[in-house]
């Protein structure tokens, strides 16, 4: 795999793409700043071989052109205490300013580009606006996973315009690396723990694990769709009624391969979805009508955590209940204390990005568990199967990944 470790950055002007698509709340501050922390150690190395560093990203989905509420000159200052140095940042990603701006940087020296999304040609992959991207540096690097499954301008059109000077940073290496274990040298008992609202979602992901795994854990609003299709009153819970044919299908295709699925036999009702609602336990398939299933139940969630405990590797994409509130953070944060446990234990743990990935920095647990992935989509994509165009771009042509 083509890493920066493979160059020596002194006298190097080093473009890279990183991923600070960070949440900020009403005031502009940062609420999670996993993302950019991970950028941290890539940015370093090249740093500390008297490189440069000029570093673009997208933040939000603004819709036309810029807006100051996305811009990337809100993360300035935080940026520039975990680099421990000043940060210089161009206003523009391309046009004059921001290569008078590129050009002056001295060795040691740090510039962020504002938002590439103020262009709408960043998301069109257009070539043309990758090319002024690529005046900017002499060597292009991609250390931005969370983008990877996007064929945008600055993930994969721009790596043509550097043939012999793209590389991975530290952390689209190491996400690429485990991913790679979970998928072709998992320790086994191997569980994987899928939650969130939607099976349509996850669909090629279940099918694709269905191959590999011991156990496979079904939660979360996806789960709904399961006891539907097998007959049970959901009340008014998430389901996908054209996803229940599909449910039963899937929990066939798992006896057939012997794979232990596992559905929950136990919810947390409310009688609506409010971190007020008046809660109640019952079992499975018995939701009265005007209730809904917002976590998990007790028994589930021991039942649940057992099966975790005793596994050796663990990929967990979604959460079990609404976490965001409090009172539905029961079920997920029992799956988490008991990956977390396992891992004490030896196992190797992937969490999945997006929403799990939340839940883990919610409990406290991010340095706990074996790896928390940035890319909750790039990763679903990279386990089902499919070629990343920001991965396949750093490969040179006619070589694929070692």
């Amino acid at each position: 795999m083509n890493t920066i470790d493979f160059l020596n950055f002194s006298g190097k002007k080093a473009l890279i793409r990183v991923d600070f698509n960070v949440p900020l709340d009403d005031h502009f501050n940062i609420t999670d700043d996993n993302r950019m922390v991970g950028a941290v150690p890539t940015i370093e190395k090249i740093l500390k071989d008297g490189g440069s560093v000029i570093l673009m990203s997208h933040l939000g989905r603004p819709k036309d052109g810029p807006d100051d509420k996305y811009s990337l000159r809100h993360i300035v200052k935080h940026l520039a205490i975990l680099l421990n140095r000043d940060v210089h940042f161009a206003p523009d990603c391309i046009g004059e300013d921001a290569i008078a701006k590129s050009k002056a940087l001295k060795s040691g020296e740090v510039l962020l580009l504002e938002n590439l999304r103020f262009y709408k040609e960043e998301e069109k992959g257009d070539e043309a606006f990758a090319k002024k991207l690529a005046q900017l540096g002499d060597v292009y690097v991609n250390d931005a996973f969370g983008t990877a499954h996007r064929a945008h301008a600055s993930t994969a059109i721009i790596a043509k315009f550097f043939p012999d000077a793209k590389y991975f940073g530290y952390l689209m290496a190491g996400e690429l690396a485990n991913a790679e274990k979970i998928l072709n040298h998992a320790e086994r008992p191997f569980t994987a723990i899928m939650g969130g609202a939607k099976v349509s979602d996850k669909i090629l992901l279940i099918e694709k694990l269905l191959e590999k795994v011991d156990n496979l854990i079904i939660g979360g609003g996806m789960a709904y769709t399961f006891a539907k299709a097998q007959g049970g009153q959901i009340g008014t819970s998430l389901c996908e009624d054209d996803k229940m044919a599909l449910a039963l299908e899937l929990m066939e295709k798992a006896k057939q391969k012997k794979v232990n699925l596992i559905l929950p036999v136990d919810t947390i009702i409310a009688d609506a979805f409010s971190p007020d609602a008046k809660t109640a336990v019952v079992k499975t398939g018995t939701i009265p009508s005007d209730w809904m299933g917002l976590d998990i139940g007790p028994e589930t969630a021991k039942l649940f955590s057992e099966v975790i405990k005793n596994s050796k590797t663990i990929l967990w994409n979604g959460p079990m209940g609404v976490f965001e509130m409090d009172k539905f953070e029961v079920g997920t944060k029992a799956v988490a204390v008991a990956v977390v446990e396992a891992t004490k234990n030896g196992a190797f743990s992937l969490i999945g990005g997006g929403d799990s990935a939340a839940a883990v920095s919610k409990f406290g647990f991010e340095d706990q568990v074996s790896y928390v992935s940035t890319g909750g989509g790039a990763l679903l994509e990279y386990m089902e199967g499919k070629e990343l165009p920001g991965v396949k771009a750093i490969y040179h042509s006619g070589s694929g990944p070692e």
